[in-house]
């Protein structure tokens, strides 16, 4: 991407990363080719989180980058005091980059005395000081009504493909993991050329945390090689489905998803002879002892988050990022 444009904004732009992802915070800047802006932040021994603006941000728009990932309460407290502390130091605006929006999936009441903690956390991050929230592929995307505040929702479908594409995989077929996944499955299948299959998926529990894959499967995956598409890893239960198209005659299946959330022992019940490869980005961070001996690909998200922030900061369009890469996706 081009920074043209970046040295005479520098004095009204900066960029700050919190605790959660610190790394992928300096990619972005290195893109940039900004600096990161001078924080610190500590814990104190009784738990508490304190911040410091170690430089003058008077009239500037910042950009805090901090995905509320594993410790969600703690990322997502050190982010609220941080944008505090911003707010507070006469930061002209704040934009949140939260790139793995945490509670996302408490987006709706699923049985009786339930909160709607999505709308809960939307509701903090504007209080404590957001002007606007930057986010990538949603578990819900009607979270974005949950905030008064303008709010770009990006995606990472092209930067996923792209690798896929490399892969130059034979007789492969997009696999839709449930019905709610079938659209985004369908830009997938546009995007590499590819037949798309469906799977069904029946959640039961208290906020669906058990899993049962039915093997019935919409499409032909006799022969193919699966790319199995969804939002997230968390506890791994997707290796099922895995599991359920290599007996209905499918070759060992790729899975890409976006957020790599891969909770407990998640990175055991991947470790099976159904699941070849498993590529995603770094939304969140991926320790090596979660890569599954190189099984877990990680694409960098960096270069999508600084198009975006410097097509924000400039006042241009963030959709034409997406046409650009010829993927319909509304921002």
């Amino acid at each position: 991407m081009s920074t043209a444009g970046m040295d005479h904004v520098n004095r009204d732009f900066r960029l700050f990363t919190g605790r959660a992802n610190p790394e992928l915070g300096k990619e972005i800047g290195s893109i940039l080719g900004v600096e990161l802006g001078k924080i610190a932040i500590a814990t104190f021994p009784d738990s508490e989180i304190h911040v410091q603006i170690e430089e003058s941000i008077r009239g500037a728009d910042i950009y805090i980058v901090q995905p509320t990932c594993e410790p969600v309460n703690d990322n997502l407290m050190e982010l609220l005091i941080v944008m505090d502390a911003l707010k507070r130091a006469s930061a002209r605006q704040i934009t949140a980059v939260i790139p793995y929006f945490g509670y996302a999936r408490q987006d709706h009441k699923s049985t009786g005395r339930e909160p709607i903690s999505a709308k809960l956390v939307a509701n903090l991050l504007a209080s404590a000081g957001a002007d606007r929230i930057i986010s990538v592929d949603l578990h819900a995307t009607q979270i974005q009504g949950f905030f008064d505040i303008p709010f770009d929702h990006l995606t990472a479908l092209a930067t996923l493909a792209s690798y896929l594409k490399e892969k130059n995989i034979e007789n492969g077929v997009v696999i839709s993991p449930d019905v709610g996944r079938a659209k985004f499955a369908e830009k997938y299948a546009d995007l590499l050329g590819l037949p798309m299959a469906l799977m069904h998926k029946r959640r039961a529990g208290i906020g669906g945390t058990e899993v049962e894959v039915e093997a019935e499967i919409i499409g032909d995956v006799q022969g193919r090689t699966p790319i199995i598409i969804d939002d997230l890893i968390a506890s791994g239960s997707i290796y099922q489905h895995a599991d359920s198209l290599v007996t209905e005659g499918a070759n060992p299946a790729y899975i890409s998803i976006t957020h790599p959330v891969l909770t407990g022992n998640s990175t055991e019940r991947l470790n099976r002879p159904s699941i070849h490869e498993i590529v995603t980005t770094n939304t969140i961070p991926v320790p090596a002892e979660k890569q599954i001996d190189g099984k877990v690909r990680v694409r960098s998200i960096a270069p999508l988050l600084a198009e975006a922030i410097l097509r924000i900061h400039q006042h241009k369009s963030v959709s034409k990022v997406f046409l650009d890469q010829q993927v319909i996706f509304p921002v």
